[in-house]
């Protein structure tokens, strides 16, 4: 997707939003009794920390980091957040009870936020071409707590490649090994271009390996949840026509949330989308008033759900 078609749709976004209703105000306040509400967010310079620090202050709420969706996940189930960035296929592990949760996690969505890029990132003069190269190699499958953790083991399985050794490194603890080859390549979960990874490619180069080929055996093996998808040219120096997986990214709740914020934070993701865009969202399908209601694996919240009704009329 091109940034004038996100344009369009977070221009279709308010033009809805305005023929709905008339009572939007400029910050919503949104708390559980006394306590402002807090989203469990992500890394560091990730994409889910930027869009939680978008969100927080409209809805005046604590945007509290993490490691990303497993951890969310746990912690909105747990009743220590209230709100969760999580991806799709990590929410239906949740939901079933894999193994990477021990038993079946009951949420709700309250919207379809965006598209995440799966980036497994090599350096520009690496020998690695393609993901067979790198059997027997040393990978960062992502910190543990991730999603790209759980989605990075899916990946080789799929594969049937067996890696000489996998670490589970934060983005910034990642690129450093990558940069000192102390690894042979990365996977980073984010919107893109990554900043961090912007960087590490202006300094010393970086490559994006093509995963667009494996969509198919992950979709047949794991769900639906997976996307072929293609990066923008030019994301990075040496983006060309790159291929990868993309995962949709849900906003979500558990059963200690009160109605109340769940109704605010639905007005605030579609009146004031176009405050929740954030610098890494280049070619993301991002906050399309269409595809908000679309959280498969997840039921809408009840209140989300007439929340939406009663905007769109």
């Amino acid at each position: 997707m091109t940034v004038s078609r996100r344009r369009l749709l977070l221009g279709s976004a308010a033009g809805a939003v305005a023929a709905a209703t008339a009572t939007a105000g400029a910050t919503v306040a949104c708390s559980t009794g006394d306590r402002p509400i807090s989203i469990a967010a992500g890394e560091p310079d990730g994409f889910y920390i930027e869009f939680a620090n978008l969100l927080g202050p409209l809805l005046h709420a604590r945007v509290v980091p993490t490691l990303g969706s497993v951890q969310n996940i746990r912690a909105v189930d747990a009743g220590s957040a209230d709100l969760a960035l999580a991806l799709a296929d990590a929410l239906d592990a949740a939901r079933t009870g894999a193994p990477d949760f021990g038993r079946a996690v009951r949420l709700s969505a309250l919207g379809r936020v965006y598209e995440n890029y799966m980036q497994l990132v090599v350096r520009a003069d690496s020998a690695v071409w393609s993901l067979p190269d790198l059997a027997g190699r040393v990978v960062s499958l992502g910190a543990s707590g991730s999603g790209a953790a759980l989605f990075g083991e899916r990946l080789f399985v799929t594969a049937g490649i067996f890696l000489g050794q996998t670490r589970h490194l934060a983005l910034k603890e990642a690129v450093a090994a990558l940069r000192d080859n102390q690894i042979d390549a990365m996977l980073w979960s984010g919107g893109v271009p990554t900043p961090v990874l912007a960087e590490a490619d202006r300094q010393w180069g970086i490559r994006l390996i093509d995963l667009g080929g494996y969509v198919p055996d992950l979709r047949a093996r794991y769900g639906r949840y997976y996307n072929q998808i293609a990066l923008p040219v030019g994301t990075y120096r040496a983006t060309g026509a790159v291929r990868t997986v993309g995962v949709p990214n849900l906003l979500v709740t558990g059963s200690h949330t009160p109605d109340s914020a769940v109704r605010k934070t639905v007005r605030v993701l579609v009146e004031h989308a176009g405050q929740l865009v954030p610098s890494q969202a280049r070619g993301t399908q991002y906050l399309d008033v269409g595809n908000l209601i679309n959280t498969e694996p997840l039921p809408l919240h009840p209140a989300a759900a007439a929340t939406y009704r009663a905007l769109r009329g």
